[in-house]
């Protein structure tokens, strides 16, 4: 081997070494810390899940951060003495309609916005992204008045019809970005050989636009999973009443917190959600980037 050979692989060795501590400290470091801090609080509910309530109030002879004698009492408290499946089904029932409801209307709403080109467009689609920003307990009285008008309080369409006063702001402004990314002259080569908008919309942009519809498909339901206001301000019947406000005020009673349950329906209440942004989460990340090219 040549000495200027030596010196290149000596000098690209040496380059290597100091680019390990540089990566570590700016890459693997704030990583693992971004991933303590993110799943800190699931680790948190689950060990508390299977903790017995000595362990739960005594720090001096117990490791809080860890279970000595796990128990399902817990669980078994949260699954047979309280309503909880019930609680579970209806959130989905209601998240799932509420959804479908949202995309649907969002879809014709972004469509227009942003393919039809009219006089102000771009108006109303700011004015709608505004709309999402009105607190919801602003909202929530005159459509108080409403659901009790219409006779739908104490039920789960109230919820399903009230909640997409808030998603349908948001997945539109969400997909009328991603209607940006898909190249117009598609549209335009289908309009010269005669097809309608709505075949257009059906056959090309749906489904170019599936990751965006999937992306604001999960946002949607994740916010009408998480929605507690409407759902406390709605319902009154506890075999009715969604996972987020039945956990608070079943397993609340005066000063007496159930932790033990309370972390439990916690838990198994986020796990759904989880696993639905687990199934589609190539098809979020894509929509978040921009996966349509031209």
């Amino acid at each position: 081997m040549t000495k200027a050979a030596t010196g290149a692989a000596e000098r690209q060795g040496a380059l290597s070494w100091d680019s390990i501590p540089r990566r570590v400290v700016t890459v693997y470091v704030p990583l693992v810390l971004f991933i303590v801090v993110l799943l800190f609080p699931f680790y948190w509910m689950a060990v508390t899940t299977f903790k017995p309530n000595n362990e739960l109030y005594d720090y001096k002879d117990f490791n809080p951060f860890w279970v000595h004698s796990p128990t399902l009492q817990n669980v078994k408290k949260l699954l047979w003495d309280t309503d909880y499946p019930q609680w579970l089904m209806t959130t989905m029932g209601i998240a799932a309609a509420a959804t479908v409801i949202s995309i649907a209307a969002s879809v014709l709403a972004a469509y227009a916005i942003q393919r039809l080109r009219f006089r102000g467009s771009q108006w109303v689609g700011l004015s709608i992204y505004l709309a999402y920003l009105v607190p919801p307990s602003i909202l929530f009285i005159p459509l108080a008045a409403m659901v009790f008008k219409l006779g739908l309080f104490d039920s789960p369409m109230a919820l399903i019809l009230t909640y997409p006063t808030f998603l349908i702001p948001f997945c539109t402004w969400l997909l009328i970005g991603y209607f940006k990314s898909i190249p117009y002259e598609l549209e335009e080569c289908a309009l010269i050989d005669g097809a309608t908008r709505l075949q257009i919309l059906r056959r090309i942009t749906l489904p170019l636009a599936v990751p965006g519809l999937i992306s604001a498909g999960i946002f949607a339901f994740t916010l009408s999973w998480n929605e507690f206001i409407y759902a406390l301000a709605f319902i009154q019947s506890s075999e009715k009443k969604t996972v987020p406000v039945a956990v608070l005020t079943q397993l609340v009673q005066g000063d007496d917190y159930q932790w033990g349950a309370l972390m439990a329906g916690a838990l198994f209440g986020s796990i759904p959600v989880a696993l639905l942004y687990s199934f589609f989460v190539e098809y979020y990340v894509s929509s978040l980037t921009g996966a349509v090219k031209e």
